[in-house]
């Protein structure tokens, strides 16, 4: 497998304090990761700085071998944690302004989970619900052909049926070389699909390790292990 994500004693500021603290690792290709950490911890921070949207103040990241900018845009795909996508458009319109703005993007395949789920594709997303608007944000997302898919809270907020399905579409719908990276704090209820876990704490990785390490080391689940050493 190759090396998708590269950081070297990443630091991030805001003001005095620091949000990210010297973070060191490596994400390979192939693998669903698990960002976890509890509120605060500097898992929105960390995938702002992967996607570009954040400068890191000292250290260095690189995705598939570049530095966030033009050439790492095509490579990854990012939900942020908010709702970021005008209310006024349709669904329709949302897919037609993606299939312009992204080469990789697939509305066939965007069409197909949208019709699946039985939303009028000629709705305007202000007229859904929160579940559904939660859906149609990550299946444009992962309509992508991208190569790390940068997942930001994705089944915070949703009810556990909206979950099933988020997570459903992740592990069905991105490539076997590519990566995913899901940040969250609800981590029983992704901890099946995972195969690596970052534990994330005051901006420091405390933890990274393969899931079935975990569990033949420790004797214990992620979600324990999680609660153990954030002592909740």
């Amino acid at each position: 497998m190759s090396e998708i994500l590269k950081c070297e004693n990443l630091y991030k500021n805001y003001g005095a304090k620091p949000a990210i603290n010297g973070v060191t690792l490596s994400v390979e290709s192939g693998r669903i990761i698990g960002l976890l950490g509890p509120n605060g911890a500097g898992k929105t921070t960390l995938i702002k700085l992967i996607s570009g949207l954040l400068t890191p103040n000292s250290g260095s990241l690189t995705i598939d071998g570049n530095e966030p900018g033009i050439k790492t845009k095509p490579l990854v795909s990012y939900l942020p944690d908010v709702n970021y996508l005008n209310n006024w458009m349709s669904v329709e319109q949302i897919v037609g302004m993606f299939t312009d703005f992204y080469e990789d993007f697939r509305p066939e395949l965007a069409f197909e989970m949208i019709e699946r789920l039985g939303i009028d594709r000629k709705e305007r997303l202000k007229n859904l619900s929160k579940g559904n608007k939660e859906k149609v944000c990550l299946i444009l997302v992962m309509s992508r052909s991208a190569k790390l898919y940068l997942l930001d809270e994705p089944i915070a907020g949703v009810d556990p049926a909206t979950r099933d399905y988020i997570i459903s579409t992740i592990i069905n719908n991105y490539s076997p070389d590519a990566s995913v990276l899901i940040s969250t704090h609800l981590i029983s209820d992704i901890e099946s699909v995972l195969d690596e876990v970052i534990f994330i704490k005051d901006g420091v990785i405390v933890l990274q390790d393969t899931v079935d390490h975990i569990r033949e080391e420790h004797n214990q689940s992620v979600d324990e292990l999680f609660r153990e050493v954030f002592k909740w």
